[in-house]
């Protein structure tokens, strides 16, 4: 089996609510981290003396992307300048990473599969003729190393073996020498088999490991479809047997998985690290693309609009390490934080709160979604997902006007020079599908004929229902297609400037307790069957002016705090004996609720 997709690399541009969203974060800290954060300013990577392992390379895997995306010049010119920085001090010998000979067996090679993945995101966007023979010399090095046995893989490279393979593919592409087969069956060898530890994962210990580490976790769910074509392995669909289990051991109402930093349980107070959900929703991204199979689109569709959402501030000058799905406050742990093996600051909104890994790595999160809205194949042009954007090649224009997921109504507008099938998928919850006016009955693809010259126009439009989903702790939380809801916490907002270990906290990229300051007891009794749209703002995502809301009715209940806090509450109500009348209330999407409460004990 080989890929049923492939990727559109700068033919893509995000309008309408996408390109507020991309342009948020341009204008946010992921664009300007290169400015103002320590560990990308002055790295190693450029000369500097900060970190010189995985932040540089994290940064840009997004920052790239997201400058091309937007088409702006000076994000463009500024990755370029490090990407000119990171060529400059490329050895003879084809080493890039910044430490000396001597240290070599010593440093922890995760930091070159993840540089020549980012060499590649730069390569498929701007064409620098110079990569290819750089990653060729990158990985001819890495081999010779790992070959003669002066290096193994150990810690972080070997529980992610797999990533070497974005770069690894690229190369065999353009070389199909002999060598980089080897090196791909060196790295399988000597890296973790995931396989081996599914019984870890069914539960949560208070315990690192790096097997069940979260983003670990979410990156090896890709691992088998980007490298068993190049080891000449059939697919067998490991990801759907390792998702499986993972769902039914650590799963969260908002299409996460828990891990605060390990795999945590179906607790609704356990945390997801932000990692783990941009890292998640790339592995979705790869698999549907390699698979075709509808179910990893609407998780993509999830994770996106409800966990990568939910961490971030809506400026995108901050973000949580930790986010729950019930969390009542998001303040500094006095003692024992509630998290397994993360620390008392992981759920502040921050710079760099519990540890930097997310400040530098959370930047792939939107602009990698935006590059997989159209796919293709030699026949075929697909949208995989259908938020408004326009695709621009040589022979083909296809113009994406939508509002989705706030609404479902799509209007292409396709102009073509070449015979091709076009392909529009259908999420699996659409009611009431309409092509064109047509009834569709099918919640799949809708296929149509391109001829060479056409010039039209295709509108579809569907429904969805608001409905209750029940978990297996018996609690219940409300989705209405992808986005799950929630009760808003209102909050107070407390900021706090300081310096440390050299890194500056000031606003807009200081620390911020979220306290809150409203009712959050309660369970549920009902939920209308359709939403409100209310309309998109200049943020799309807005907290204080939610595109959607859901009616519901609640009673007040006495819920309780989690044994030993008084800002946690309970993982499962202590009470549910209604304590109130039947009152109605308007839930919010989860992404829009920074204080929430999502799961919910339900009225018999």
């Amino acid at each position: 089996m080989s890929a049923k997709w492939s990727f559109f690399n700068g033919s893509i541009k995000p309008e309408g609510w996408l390109h507020k969203q991309l342009r948020i974060q341009a204008d946010g800290l992921s664009g300007n981290l290169d400015i103002i954060w320590p560990d990308i300013k002055d790295s190693a990577w450029i000369g500097g003396k900060r970190e010189g392992w995985e932040r540089v390379p994290y940064w840009l895997d997004g920052f790239i992307p997201l400058a091309y995306l937007l088409d702006d010049n000076d994000l463009k010119n500024r990755a370029k300048k490090y990407i000119d920085a990171i060529l400059d001090q490329q050895r003879a010998d084809g080493w890039i990473c910044p430490c000396k000979t001597g240290e070599i067996p010593e440093y922890d090679t995760w930091a070159v599969m993840l540089i020549t993945k980012a060499l590649t995101v730069w390569y498929n966007y701007s064409e620098d003729n110079r990569i290819p023979e750089v990653i060729y010399k990158v990985l001819y090095n890495y081999y010779s190393l790992l070959k003669s046995e002066k290096i193994h893989l150990f810690n972080w490279g070997k529980a992610r073996w797999y990533e070497a393979f974005i770069a690894i593919n690229f190369l065999y592409k353009r070389y199909n020498e002999d060598w980089i087969i080897d090196l791909a069956k060196i790295l399988k060898a000597q890296g973790t088999d995931y396989s081996l530890y599914r019984e870890n994962w069914k539960r949560p210990l208070n315990k690192w490991t790096y097997e069940t580490h979260v983003v670990n976790i979410a990156m090896m769910l890709k691992s088998e479809c980007v490298s068993c074509d190049i080891l000449g392995e059939e697919y067998t669909s490991l990801a759907d047997i390792n998702l499986d289990i993972i769902d039914k051991y650590n799963s969260t109402a908002a299409g996460l998985f828990t891990g605060d930093e390990c795999l945590s349980g179906t607790s609704p107070i356990q945390g997801t690290e932000l990692c783990s959900v941009v890292e998640f929703m790339y592995s979705l991204e790869l698999l549907y693309a390699y698979t075709g199979e509808s179910k990893w689109a609407e998780r993509l569709e999830m994770a996106t609009f409800n966990g990568l959402v939910g961490t971030i501030s809506d400026d995108m000058w901050t973000h949580q390490y930790d986010q729950s799905a019930n969390q009542i406050n998001c303040v500094k742990f006095p003692g024992k934080p509630i998290f397994r093996t993360n620390g008392e600051e992981s759920n502040l909104f921050g710079l760099e709160p519990n540890y930097g890994c997310c400040t530098a790595n959370f930047s792939q999160g939107w602009p990698k979604f935006a590059q997989s809205a159209f796919l293709f194949n030699e026949n075929s042009i697909l949208c995989a997902l259908p938020v408004p954007c326009l695709l621009e090649t040589d022979d083909v224009t296809i113009k994406l006007e939508s509002n989705y997921p706030f609404e479902n109504k799509l209007k292409f507008t396709v102009n073509s020079s070449q015979d091709f099938t076009f392909k529009v998928r259908i999420p699996s919850f659409a009611l009431n599908i309409k092509a064109d006016g047509a009834k569709f009955d099918n919640n799949n693809l809708i296929e149509y004929k391109i001829r060479k010259g056409d010039n039209r126009t295709i509108n579809i439009e569907f429904d969805t229902e608001v409905v209750l989903k029940k978990r297996d702790s018996g609690m219940y939380y409300v989705q209405c297609g992808s986005i799950v809801y929630s009760i808003p916490i209102n909050y107070k907002k407390i900021m706090h400037e300081y310096e440390r270990d050299g890194v500056e906290r000031k606003y807009p990229y200081c620390d911020y307790e979220l306290k809150c300051c409203s009712e959050w007891q309660y369970e549920i009794k009902s939920v209308e069957k359709s939403y409100n749209h209310k309309g998109i703002s200049d943020i799309p995502f807005s907290s204080e002016n939610p595109p959607l809301s859901v009616n519901a009715e609640v009673c007040k209940i006495n819920w309780g705090y989690e044994d030993g806090y008084d800002c946690v509450c309970s993982a499962i109500p202590q009470n549910t004996q209604p304590i109130s009348e039947i009152q109605k209330i308007e839930m919010i999407p989860y992404g829009c609720a920074k204080l929430r409460m999502t799961e919910l004990p339900l009225i018999e």
